[in-house]
């Protein structure tokens, strides 16, 4: 009996540990950003902006069921281009100290043109753009923990 009250303890104080500060838990390293070639469109060209990441656990607990959240907007106008979201593939969780393997977060919109690809980022209607990053832990909120510019320039990611 002991052993059971015991165990129920340890659930119930496990299941209502403190939610993760993911803004001081979570650092983002920014790898690369870009444009992608991404096919064509109605025979026109298109590229999409690209981000390419590594999360790094800053806090002392393994952090479980992380997920990211890019929000590709334009410069100019702030609006919504496309999101790419992602599971942060750890079956055990993230360790402290431990950084993510490489993400590559892209958009399924960008810009389309007649121009080749290498020509349509100096197009005269060409718009920069900025991603912002939202990373969530567990159950906890979508906390946003940076914004980034993405360069001006074709991408490997």
């Amino acid at each position: 009996m002991t052993r059971m009250l015991l165990v129920l303890a340890l659930a119930t104080t496990a299941a209502c540990s403190e939610p993760v500060d993911v803004a001081k838990a979570v650092q983002v390293q920014v790898i690369s950003s870009g444009w992608l070639p991404a096919g064509s469109t109605g025979g026109k060209n298109k590229i999409v902006p690209a981000v390419a990441m590594t999360l790094k656990n800053a806090s002392g607990q393994t952090l479980n069921a992380l997920q990211v959240n890019a929000v590709f907007r334009l410069v100019s106008s702030n609006d919504e281009i496309a999101s790419d979201f992602h599971p942060v593939p750890r079956s055990r969780g993230l360790p402290p100290g431990a950084s993510t393997d490489t993400l590559t977060l892209k958009a399924t919109r960008g810009y389309t043109g007649a121009d080749p690809f290498e020509d349509l980022l100096s197009n005269s209607q060409f718009v920069d753009a900025k991603v912002e990053v939202f990373v969530k832990a567990g159950p906890g909120q979508w906390t946003r923990l940076g914004e980034y510019p993405i360069a001006r320039e074709f991408t490997g990611s």
